[in-house]
């Protein structure tokens, strides 16, 4: 968990906006330590996590978790998280080897045009309390990333109803939150009409967006002299609708560390002076 995103964003693990949509979105960059970042974050805060790892494996995320100081195989065997490890479970599916119920959310591989019921039904499923044992916060879904699926042979369109019914179930009803990663084409790409339809489609979906990006000047190299970071943007986007649209855009800067990541104001770090 990172301090002064959450400063940055006014918020924490004891004070949080519940019924939220996050997208995180990258471009030339990696985006995926603010999925580490939520993580963390929403475990903290003792919410009940269903996590859908579509594109790394348990180990991974346990590993990286570890270093921020977050137990993940406990939090599982506890209860307060979900894992469908779907980089694990997905060649016994494609080989139709494995048509255990454990593998049902995975039956879009099979057949990417039939939807994907099954893996709503699984989210819907691992986001209830339990009736016995012990009794969790709101329910958050993670989904690392969503935009694998379209490789995979599913449709925007598709995509897109089960992040609205995902919606209306998690954030809507439940008051929960969700943290959803896309990777997003080039810029001079633009025969991609499925990847931006989806990005487009989640954009206006989402009440918080962050975007990160590589500086538009290029690659900037730390001088510790030990190890290599690119030093890149991050855009905020807060998209609210109360009693009137509310846009607000901001842009940091942050370096990536091994336990964590710094962020600062735009031409405030020595590096890129």
């Amino acid at each position: 968990m990172f301090p002064e995103l959450n400063s940055i964003l006014n918020t924490s693990p004891n004070s949080f906006r519940k019924g939220d949509f996050i997208l995180l979105s990258d471009r030339q960059a990696d985006a995926s330590f603010l999925i580490h970042h939520y993580l963390s974050f929403y475990l903290r805060a003792g919410c009940k996590v269903c996590f859908l790892g579509l594109v790394q494996s348990f180990s991974h995320y346990s590993a990286v978790s570890q270093r921020l100081g977050v137990n993940l195989t406990q939090a599982r065997e506890k209860g307060q998280l979900v894992f469908l490890e779907g980089l694990k479970d997905s060649i016994g599916v494609i080989l139709q080897e494995d048509t255990s119920q454990k593998t049902q959310p995975l039956n879009y591989l099979r057949s990417p045009g039939a939807g994907l019921e099954c893996l709503f039904k699984f989210v819907e499923s691992s986001v209830h309390q339990s009736e016995d044992g012990e009794t969790w916060g709101p329910p958050v879904l993670f989904i690392d990333d969503l935009s694998v699926l379209l490789s995979l042979g599913v449709s925007a369109g598709a995509i897109l109803d089960f992040s609205l019914y995902c919606q209306a179930t998690i954030c809507s009803e439940l008051k929960g939150n969700m943290v959803i990663l896309v990777r997003c084409e080039e810029e001079d790409v633009d025969d991609d009409e499925d990847s931006n339809l989806l990005q487009r489609g989640l954009i206006h979906q989402c009440g918080l967006a962050l975007h990160v990006e590589g500086l538009p000047t290029g690659y900037c190299r730390d001088i510790h002299g030990q190890v290599c970071y690119h030093v890149k943007v991050m855009e905020v986007w807060w998209r609210w609708r109360e009693d009137a649209m509310y846009n607000q855009r901001k842009i940091f800067h942050f370096k990536v560390h091994e336990k964590g990541a710094s962020f600062f104001a735009r031409g405030s770090s020595s590096a890129i002076l």
